[in-house]
């Protein structure tokens, strides 16, 4: 850091591309702060003012850099601070902390020792020093500033490993201790912000190996020079032991192998009930080296839930006990770190589980048919939940083949029930020789059946329970389905196609002159309208023609208050596609469709090509 300022020039930026905060100096303003910067780079990103791409690490970095400084503005003024950021011209991201209490100058970081008495100036501005490209402090009469500038698209790595921000945050917020005496001013003035950054961190965690790092990086050094955390599952839980160590980590990197060895010797042996500490722990004396030779340690059980997940320990050298201040802190951190690990788990779980239905709903492999050439894009929005697409393509004897691609209402665990019922059907009536319109009509009186007696079945349970009145949320939701399904049968020159679509987005036939046009009618939905009648339509493919059969995570995929098929948009962008194999024409149409967004895709999406050779 250069020397500070008295005034810095005034910049010239976009006066729409600026935000202002005034937070109450409590440990909740850095998660305020983090959010509302988190939401001006959403917007300046849905404005096009920034490259998603390009400003993915710069919002990292400033969500990590506006953090630091407000916490500083917190644990060291303590009074209503103010926060302006703004996207400058160039894309430089520019903040400003403000607060009533001036005080000295955080020290830079980069200039040398400090000095004995710094209890903790710099240590998370350390952070702000790595990641600007400029910072400084400006007095003005009854205010400090603080500010820091960030180059567009975030300051370049160093060569090597790329840097876990989530972890140096993790370290910036555990500084290093100075000297005796200054645990209790730092537990004083900051443990409360402490512990609200920590369960910031940990919070957004779902993985827990990734917990374990930010609780050994949030510990030592400053409430312990070694600490140690061993997880547990059903298995080690059933066979009496406390596990292996997850991590282990010491103040001085050349101990933590030998540490690691002497208390894989030694796990800890968790009592009986669900006390989660802390209990005294075996000082590892040996490992610690001659300085380390007398110490204490404390063991802290892991609980979330009435479930005991790890143990967590820690230790000091040279300490007879640990203040009653550091072992309830301790404690609170503990609690928050089984929160984390039983979250992750749980989510951990949730994605297994999914994986298992997603792969039990579509199916193994798609057909191969004679005289066509497919091509599927299938791309779930939610990759820890079952999807509301599906897509099926498999033969249905006799020298017919049948396709579909469909659309529940919703997703999850409702979704999954509807495919579950709707794919086999399909598949059965189809080889059962029924055609397009009696298949349709009879999977949408299955829907009806189903919807009926799941209906019937919620009553029953409630008048079990003493007939107390329905809330949102109860009983069976409404299965609807959108469903384009069709058969085609190869022949001498091309292939016929019967097909329907009930409330689907139309499939549309692509000639190799680029003309574009649908090939089907609308209908109403499946499981709306009792004894509804669908009809089907047939179309002959010739050599070179392309169906295109998609959902409506295509033709509704949004850019502002556009979507993708306004104006007949997606019948414009495969009419660019004559000529193209069914695989380009599928990779051109995802591609269009995700480039129009401009971000992730907030729908499902699923697209079918098919092509006559």
């Amino acid at each position: 850091m250069a020397a500070i300022p008295a005034q810095r020039e005034s910049e010239t930026y976009d006066c729409g591309a600026q935000g202002h905060a005034t937070l109450p100096g409590s440990p909740l303003a850095p998660g305020s702060a983090r959010a509302l910067v988190r939401a001006a780079f959403a917007e300046w990103c849905d404005r096009g003012l920034t490259d998603p791409e390009e400003s993915a690490r710069q919002a990292d970095d400033a969500m990590a850099v506006v953090s630091e400084l407000v916490t500083n503005a917190v644990v060291h003024a303590g009074t209503e601070l103010e926060v302006d950021w703004r996207l400058e011209e160039g894309g430089a991201f520019m903040v400003e902390v403000r607060d009533q209490h001036p005080a000295r100058a955080p020290r830079d970081p980069a200039g040398g020792e400090a000095p004995y008495d710094a209890p903790d100036h710099g240590r998370g501005l350390r952070l702000v020093a790595t990641l600007a490209e400029s910072w400084g402090v400006t007095y003005r009469t009854g205010t400090k500033t603080v500010w820091a500038r960030l180059p567009a698209g975030g300051k370049e790595e160093p060569e090597g490993p790329a840097p876990d921000h989530t972890l140096a945050a993790a370290e910036a917020l555990a500084p290093q201790p100075q000297r005796p005496g200054a645990d209790r001013e730092w537990l004083g003035r900051g443990a409360l912000s402490f512990l609200a950054e920590a369960s910031d961190l940990l919070a957004g965690q779902l993985d827990e190996t990734l917990v374990t790092a930010l609780t050994g990086q949030l510990i030592v050094p400053r409430l312990a020079d070694w600490c140690a955390v061993w997880l547990e599952d059903e298995a080690t839980l059933r066979g009496g032991d406390g596990g292996a160590p997850a991590r282990v980590w010491h103040a001085s990197e050349n101990r933590i192998e030998e540490l690691t060895r002497a208390l894989e010797k030694d796990p800890p042996c968790p009592r009986d009930g669900l006390r989660s500490g802390p209990e005294p722990y075996p000082w590892p004396g040996d490992a610690l080296g001659p300085q380390g030779a007398h110490g204490t340690a404390l063991a802290y059980r892991l609980i979330a839930g009435g479930r005991p997940l790890g143990t967590l320990v820690i230790g000091r050298c040279g300490l007879q006990r640990f203040p009653d201040e550091v072992t309830g802190l301790v404690e609170d951190l503990g609690r928050r770190v089984a929160l984390a690990i039983g979250a992750a788990r749980q989510y951990a779980r949730q994605v297994t589980i999914s994986a298992v239905l997603q792969r039990g709903l579509l199916p193994g492999a798609v057909a191969e048919i004679p005289g066509v050439s497919s091509a599927l894009v299938y791309e779930p929005c939610d990759k820890g939940g079952p999807s509301g697409d599906f897509y099926d393509l498999f033969p249905a004897g006799d020298g017919r083949w049948c396709f579909a691609v469909g659309d529940v209402q919703g997703k999850g665990p409702e979704a999954a029930v509807v495919i579950g019922l709707a794919r086999p059907w399909l598949r059965l009536l189809a080889r059962e020789g029924y055609r397009v319109a009696d298949v349709l009509d009879r999977l949408n009186q299955l829907l009806l059946d189903d919807a009926t007696e799941a209906a019937d079945a919620a009553a029953r349970a409630l008048v079990a329970v003493g007939g107390r009145p329905l809330v949102p949320g109860d009983g069976p939701q409404t299965r609807f389905l959108s469903l384009l399904y069709g058969e085609l049968t190869p022949h001498d020159g091309g292939v016929r196609c019967t097909l329907a679509s009930a409330g689907h987005p139309l499939p549309l036939l692509l000639r190799p002159d680029g003309e574009v046009r649908t090939a089907a009618r609308p209908q109403t939905l499946l499981g709306v309208v009792e004894d509804e009648t669908y009809t089907s339509e047939t179309i002959e493919l010739g050599p070179g023609d392309s169906l295109l059969c998609v959902t409506d995570g295509v033709t509704e995929r949004r850019s502002g208050s556009r979507q993708f098929d306004d104006g007949d948009g997606l019948a414009r962008a495969l009419s660019g596609c004559a000529g193209l194999s069914a695989d380009l024409i599928a990779e051109r149409i995802r591609r269009l469709v995700h480039d129009f967004g401009g971000g992730l895709p907030e729908d499902d999406l699923a697209l079918l090509v098919l092509q006559a050779e």
